[in-house]
C-alpha cells in the first residue's frame, strides 16, 4: 500500500516528495512488482495535492520505469521497479559494448573501471 506524506514546508516541491517516496517505497520493498497503485485522482484526494500535480509524479515515475500504465486497469509497479539499478545496468551495457567497438579486452574493461572509482 502506498504511503506518503507530504510536507508543505519543505523545499522540495510536492510533485518530487511523491515521486521520491514512491521510488523509497519500491527500494525497500514495501511497493513490490505488479501492485496497483492508486487513481492520480484518489491519491490527490486523499494527500491533499492538486491532480495536476500528483499526474506529474506519475508520468515522471513512468518515464523512469518505475510505473506502468495499463489503460482502464490502472497503474501499477513496473516490473523493473528500481530506476537506479535499471540505469546503472544500462551503463554498463553501454560501456562494455563501447570497450568492445575500440577493440580493447575485458581486462582492460576492468582497469579503466577501476581507475574511475578511485
Amino acid at each position: 500500500m502506498l504511503r506518503v506524506v507530504i510536507s508543505q514546508d519543505s523545499a522540495v516541491p510536492p510533485y518530487e516528495q511523491l515521486r521520491l517516496a514512491v521510488i523509497e517505497q519500491v527500494r525497500a520493498g514495501d511497493l513490490v512488482a505488479g501492485t496497483k497503485i492508486p487513481t492520480v485522482r484518489a491519491l490527490a484526494a486523499t494527500i491533499g495535492l492538486a491532480p495536476n500535480t500528483v499526474a506529474r509524479a506519475y508520468r515522471e515515475l513512468e518515464q523512469e520505469g518505475v510505473l506502468e500504465t495499463r489503460g482502464r486497469q490502472g497503474s501499477f509497479i513496473a516490473s523493473t521497479g528500481d530506476p537506479t539499478r535499471d540505469r546503472a545496468g544500462r551503463a554498463a551495457n553501454d560501456y562494455v559494448a563501447a570497450i568492445r567497438r575500440l577493440g580493447l579486452t575485458d581486462k582492460d574493461a576492468v582497469q579503466f573501471l577501476e581507475a574511475a572509482l578511485t
